[in-house]
Formats: structure tokens, sequence, C-alpha cells
């Protein structure tokens, strides 16, 4: 069970994020670690990157470290890039971390990954060094980043390691990354009392129009919700999905466990893509299949309130981006400004949001060989079918998702970024008092 909630205060922030995907085991397809720093080139331009986060005018960023470079080996440690990062971006910048400690991957030294018993105790290690050693300069830690997401590629898929599959193998990492981020909330506690603790969750509007879908729709909206009610505790015998939990191979003693004390995350963000985020279910060969359709701001709304409301923990949208050209971009963010103002006049205790990514990012296919990765069908003209990758043979800049502020530019090798004119209008909206949303700065 979940001690009670400090009180935060931290005024309202707009800030973005650099795509951290980060596994460091050789994928199926690859034979190579899935690394976004690599991909993009990040690991050789990240001092400029941290310039771009200036420029736009954010004062947060979030921002991940890779587990598996760090601490390569059980026991053994490499803080050599880390701490000069770091110290550019907080020291230098003056620019505020949220710093993202697991994003989809553990090293390859934990062998079971997600799901081996080590890893608890593993991840709470490699948090409690990061927060001991960073004490000072970042107070800020999101232990684990969008639970639903990590099952659904790991566990249920089996897209990346451990290579689970089926709703057993769902439930069972959804179990491991919940004892996980308990145990890392509590090493980072131990060593920095103080820090704020950011749970951040992918969130999903479902919905159906066939009525024998109903009850799908209905276990898909419950489970939402099952990581951070493991985490906050609230799984007893009387969850809705407690029995169902069990049904799939989960020891009642290790529910049990979720129950004993842990600090309460100080900020809960979710994860919204108006055009990704949005489910319609439908059937396909008997077997029911996430349509994705634009649930724009009122979907944004609806996410947010249904955190907030069902747990009254100070929320922020923690990703957030549409893909397409510039203009597009410029749309959403302007769009996503208004609602925030509406929300927060509504009484939502919303406290900052995220433009995910800063600068485009490549495709997760890319780094599994160009294998289909997406867990959505699309409809286009009226036409469902699955989200097929270009082929591998195309190169790393077919993969490019232009979602960025900066769009991605490759030629002869070298990844170069391109401002657009999304960059320009978060600048602006950041720095407007009209969108500041905090009312000091606003007056």
């Amino acid at each position: 069970m979940t001690d009670q909630t400090p009180d935060v205060a931290l005024p309202f922030f707009w800030a973005v994020g650099i795509e951290d995907t980060n596994i460091g085991w050789p994928l199926r397809g690859s034979d190579e670690p899935l690394d976004e720093y690599a991909s993009t080139d990040h690991y050789s331009q990240w001092r400029e990157d941290f310039d771009r986060v200036v420029e736009v005018g954010a004062t947060t960023v979030r921002y991940g470290l890779p587990w598996y470079r760090l601490n390569p080996a059980p026991g053994k440690w490499d803080w050599t890039w880390a701490d000069e990062v770091i110290h550019y971006a907080v020291v230098d910048l003056g620019l505020d971390l949220i710093v993202d400690l697991v994003h989809y991957g553990t090293p390859a030294w934990l062998e079971g990954s997600f799901t081996d018993p080590a890893y608890p105790a593993a991840v709470a290690e490699y948090a409690g060094a990061v927060a001991a050693r960073y004490d000072g300069l970042v107070d800020k830690f999101t232990p684990l980043n969008e639970p639903l997401v990590t099952a659904s590629f790991t566990g249920a898929r089996a897209i990346w390691p451990p290579y689970d599959s089926g709703d057993a193998g769902w439930a069972r990492v959804i179990v491991g990354v919940s004892a996980g981020i308990q145990s890392a909330i509590k090493a980072i506690k131990s060593a920095q009392p103080s820090a704020i603790i950011a749970h951040v969750e992918a969130t999903h509007v479902w919905e159906t129009e066939d009525a024998e879908l109903v009850p799908h729709r209905d276990v898909l909206r419950l489970r939402n919700f099952l990581p951070t009610d493991l985490i906050l505790g609230r799984v007893t015998s009387s969850h809705p999905l407690y029995a169902w939990l069990v049904e799939m191979g989960i020891d009642a003693d290790v529910l049990a466990r979720f129950q004993e004390p842990c600090p309460t995350p100080d900020l809960i963000g979710v994860n919204f893509y108006p055009e990704l985020s949005c489910r319609e279910l439908v059937s396909i060969d008997g077997n029911p299949v996430g349509v994705a359709f634009n649930g724009w701001d009122a979907g944004l709304r609806q996410v947010t309130e249904e955190f907030w409301e069902r747990y009254g923990i100070p929320v922020f949208i923690s990703e957030t981006a549409v893909e397409g050209d510039p203009e597009h971009l410029a749309s959403w963010i302007e769009a996503i400004a208004a609602t925030a103002t509406a929300m927060r006049a509504d009484g939502i205790d919303l406290r900052g949001i995220t433009w995910w990514p800063l600068f485009d990012f490549v495709d997760w296919s890319w780094g599994s060989g160009g294998g289909v990765v997406e867990e959505f069908y699309t409809r286009i003209n009226g036409v469902i079918s699955p989200v097929i990758p270009p082929p591998h043979s195309a190169g790393i800049a077919a993969y490019f998702r232009r979602m960025g502020l900066w769009t991605l530019h490759e030629n002869a090798g070298v990844i170069s970024r391109v401002h657009t004119l999304a960059a320009t209008t978060f600048a602006a909206v950041a720095s407007s008092p009209s969108h500041a949303l905090d009312e000091e700065k606003a007056t």
C-alpha cells in the first residue's frame, strides 16, 4: 500500500522529450540492440540537442539514461557519458531533468528481463545508484516508462525480450514491471528523500460499435489502470482484475506484496497521441483488433480526467505529438495549450505539457530488421490494415517518424536536424503569458 501523497510545489512547465527507447539485447531480426540515441546520432550530437531544448523555450526535459550502458555487467558501472551530459544540461544550461530510468528494456545480463526474479532488486540497485550519484543535480525520476506498452511488446506479442506471449505473458510482465517500479521508488526515496517520482503510463481510449466486443472493450478499459492500481496497492481480492491475474498464474502471495508500504508517486504522467492512442475495436477473422482513430483534444481531456479523478495525484502530459507536416504539428501544439488551460480552469491539477519527441525518431521496426512491431491497425479510405513498415533495404531514412519539432535528414550516413514551423510554434506558445498556465508567470 502506498503512503500518502506529499504536496509537490511544482509550477506549470513546458517540456520536451528525446526519444530514448533502449533495449540492451541483440533483437530478433537484426542481432543488434535497439537504442534510439544511436539510431538518431544523439550520442554525438547531444550538446546541440540540449541547445535546441533551450531554443524552443522548454524548461524541462524528459531524458532517458540507457541502463545497459551505465550498468554493463552486474556490479559494474560506467558513469562517464552520463556525468558529462547531466552536467551540461543542468549546470551549463539550467534545465530541469525528469530522468527516465527504464524505457522498454533491461541489460542483457538480466537473463529474464522484466520477468526475471532478480529484476526488482536489480532495477532498485540501478535507480538508487542514479539518484545517489546525481543528488543535487536531478531530483525527478520516472522509474519505468509505459508499463502497458512494455507488457504489450515484451509480454503479449514477443516483439522484445523476454519474448513472452499471450495474456499470461502480459500478466507476468505487468506484475514484474510494477514490482520493479515499487522497488525503484523505495530506492530513489532512500537515496533522495525529497525526490519527485513521476510515474508515466500510456493511455488509450477504447471504443467499439460491435456489441459482441463490448465485454472485451470493458476489460481493456480496466487494464488501462491495472499497473497503476498495482503500484498504489489497490489490487486486493475485490479488484475486478484480481481473479483474472490469479487465473493467469500470478500467485496470491505475489499480489499481496503490493500491499507493503511504498511511497506514492508525486506525479502521474499520461502519454497521449491523438492519432495513435485512440482505438476502435473491430473483429477481423474472428479476432478483436484495435483500429487507430483521431481522438484529438477530446481524447486528451478524457484520458487526463480519468487519471486525475481515479487517483487524485497531480498529472502532467508526459508525451504527446502528431505525425505529419510541420503545420499539422503546429495545430496540435495550439490545441493542447488551449485544452490544458480549460482543464486547469475546471480544477484538474495539471502540472505540465511535454512534446515528445524534440526531433524525429526512428521507427522501432528498423531495429527489428524491418519486422512489423506496431500493435494497432489503421483505416485508410475505409480499408482496415495492419501497419507494414517499408523494406529494410530502403535505409534508415525511410523509417524516420515525422513527429519532431526538428525533422531528421540523412545524407551519406550523416543524420542532421532541420528546424521547422512546429519548433517556432512551440517556442511561441511556451513563452506566451496567455499559455503560461502558471498564475505567477501570467501576472
